[in-house]
This record gives structure tokens, sequence and C-alpha cells, in this order.
């Protein structure tokens, strides 16, 4: 036993130190892998050759191949048993002799280093940080917009004006650069002029530095916090994170943050109808070409597509002019324009949740409107029920006034 285990000694030894060799040997390998730069050799070679065209098309294609020697050559004692490497090699051996190019001669002069990209020397968190970015190059801080879709839809534009719309079917709310929103909207009754949106579909177009494109899309009933690949941010570029989604209460409000373009976005479900509510920087907002035009929150509804609450109101509708102004006023007091729409909505739905949606929709403006004395808005005409009943009462007025005379 004493002989056999002493004789086994050496043999362990030995094998120990053939496996410290060969991992020694691998880290080599590794190490001489890593360096191998017949990539930027292949590289080179490829774009050297993209524009060779003229009399001297042949002696330029020569001097690319010395070229493209010689940087292997250079390479070769990092590149030994890299296959691409081999190929390289035999190849460019094979070229020289089918186009009859000497091994000695002038060589291509080496192409000038790319420009280094605008935002180089900011940290990828600063370059998709809107606000900090603009901060730096303008020494203030950037100018923000609002804009809203609620109801019936109602919209608030970036100017600050107003509009009720009919506008069925899908309309485009912004169109730019960087983003692109769309409201699909559906009749609230049959036979009636007054719409609500039920699918908000909204794109946050690729920006190289900081996102991915991402899809959001919300329809009634379903207010996903998430965008339509799954994901809750933008991606897996170094400013990924610089788009992210929030759900603020479930199936009722989520929040979308694109701090890279300095924007926030709100989208609502109050009863049957979905809301859109957005502070954009002003840059952003402008980012677009004639092509572009149509844009409900930069131009409002089309002249054609604009219904006027005065004379919907004036008539029958679900529920009294009157009830409708009570159930308003509780949730908004001023009698702006979101009250006006509110009346409007109920008085035309019969749906008591529109109060939920002109109150939320007045919210989102004293969060993201920067001028808090436009917070509330007054259009020149009065509210639709003060109308109807000066209406009303103009015609008590002359039925009286007839009633003397005769």
């Amino acid at each position: 036993m004493g002989r056999l285990a002493c004789s086994m000694r050496p043999g362990r030894s030995t094998n120990a130190g053939f496996i410290i060799k060969v991992l020694f040997l691998l880290l080599l390998c590794r190490h001489a892998y890593s360096h191998c730069k017949i990539l930027r050799c292949n590289s080179e070679y490829v774009a050297a050759t993209l524009n060779l065209r003229g009399p001297n098309k042949h002696a330029s294609y020569c001097n690319t191949l010395r070229s493209y020697s010689r940087c292997t050559r250079r390479t070769a004692r990092t590149c030994r048993g890299d296959l691409a490497y081999h190929s390289a090699v035999h190849g460019i051996e094979d070229l020289m002799i089918q186009n009859k190019c000497s091994k000695e001669g002038p060589t291509s002069p080496r192409r000038p280093p790319a420009p280094p990209p605008a935002h180089q020397g900011l940290e990828p968190p600063e370059i998709c940080d809107y606000e900090k970015s603009f901060s730096r190059k303008h020494n203030r801080p950037p100018t923000y917009q609002h804009c809203a879709t609620f109801g019936d839809p109602h919209v608030r534009t970036f100017s600050d004006e107003f509009h009720t719309c009919r506008v069925e079917g899908s309309w485009p709310l912004l169109d730019n650069n960087y983003l692109f929103a769309q409201a699909t909207s559906y009749p609230v009754l049959k036979g009636s002029n007054a719409t609500a949106t039920s699918k908000l579909t909204i794109i946050f177009k690729n920006m190289k530095e900081c996102i991915d494109q991402k899809v959001y899309q919300a329809e009634i009933d379903n207010l996903p916090a998430a965008f339509e690949d799954g994901s809750t941010n933008g991606g897996e570029k170094p400013g990924g994170k610089s788009l992210s989604i929030h759900e603020r209460t479930p199936g009722q409000h989520v929040e979308i943050l694109a701090t890279y373009i300095g924007t926030t976005i709100a989208v609502r479900q109050a009863g049957r109808q979905l809301s859109f509510s957005i502070r954009a920087a002003e840059d952003v907002v402008r980012s677009f070409t004639e092509e572009q035009d149509l844009q409900l929150c930069v131009g409002g509804c089309p002249p054609s597509q604009r219904i006027s609450q005065t004379e919907c109101c004036c008539s029958n509708g679900a529920i009294p002019a009157q009830k409708a102004q009570l159930l308003c006023k509780e949730k908004l007091p001023v009698e702006d324009v979101y009250f006006q729409s509110c009346v409007f909505d109920v008085v035309t739905s019969g749906d008591v949740n529109f109060t939920l949606a002109a109150h939320a929709a007045l919210e989102d403006a004293k969060v993201f409107h920067p001028d808090a004395k436009k917070h509330h808005l007054f259009q020149s005409d009065a509210a639709c029920v003060s109308r109807c009943s000066a209406f009303l009462l103009a015609i008590t007025l002359v039925l009286s006034a007839l009633q003397l005379h005769f």
C-alpha cells in the first residue's frame, strides 16, 4: 500500500502542473483574441472601397489592398489562431493576384477619425434630461405648454383656445418629430352630434441616445400601466429611464413621464370616456412640418367639426340643464369653460360621470399649465345654462308683450 501511494504522487504532481499550464495558455489565448483588431482592418477596407471611381480606380484599389495587408500584418501577433484573421490574409493574397497588384507600392491614405457626436462630453442622463440640457444651453428654464381633451370631446389647445368637437373616428392630437398621439371617438347617443373618446394611441418616437420607439394604447376599461411591448421604460439605451410609465389610480389614471423631451402625459378614464392631458416643452410642440398641420392640440378642431354648446344645451337633453348645472357645480364651483363643458356633456349624454372628467381636466390644468392665471378659461359667450335662461326669458317677455298688446 505504501509503495502504491508513493508511486501515485509524481503522477498527481504532473497532472496538476499540466492543468496549470493549460489554464495559463487558455488565459493567454483569451487575452490574444480580445486584442485582435482584424474587424477594424475589415471595416477600414470596406469603407475605402465604397467610393472607388474614375480612371484611376484600379490603382486606387491596389493601394487599398496593400493598406489592408499592412493592417493585417500589424495585428498578426495578437490574431494568431483567429479564423477571421487567417481568412482575411488568404483573401487579400487572392485578390492581389486576381487584380495583378504588386505587394510593394503606395497605400491608401488613412481615413480621418469620425467627428465626435454633438453630445459627446455629456453623460447620458444629462443628454436625456431636457430641462437640464436646455438650461445649460440657454441659461434659462424651458417654456412649457398645455393641451387637453376630455368629455364630448372638448379640446384645450396649446394656445389656450377651447373647442367642442364632434370628430367621430380617429383624429391626431399631436404629430411632431418626437410624439404622435391619436384619439378615436364614438357617438355618445344615437342621432346625437356629441362624441366621446374611446381609444388613445401615443407613440414616443425613437431617439438615438435615449429611447427606443415605444407605443402606448388605452381603451375604455383597459388602461394599462405598460407600453404595448410590456415594458415600463424607454428600453436598454443609456437614457432608457428618461421615459417611464406610472399607474396613479388602477384602471383610472396613468401618467407617462418623458423627461428626455420635457413632457408629461396623463391618461384617464371617467365613465365611458377617456381623457388626455399633456405638458410639453415649447420646442417639442413646435417641431413639426407643414405636412403635419392637422393636430387638434395645435390648431383645435376644424371649423366643420365644431359644435355650439349653446345650441345643443338649449335643446331637449337626456338630463335637464338645471339639474346638470347643480351636478357640475358640486365639482366645479367656478363657472368657466370646464363648468360649461360639464353641463353640456351631462345634458347631452345623461351620464353624470362626465362631471368627473371635467373636474380631472381642470386639476390637470392646474398642475400642467405654466400660467396660474390661465387655469380657468372664460369664453366671451356666457355659459350654456345662462344662454338658455336668457333665451327662455326673452321668449317669456315677448309672449307677455303680445298678451298686453292684444
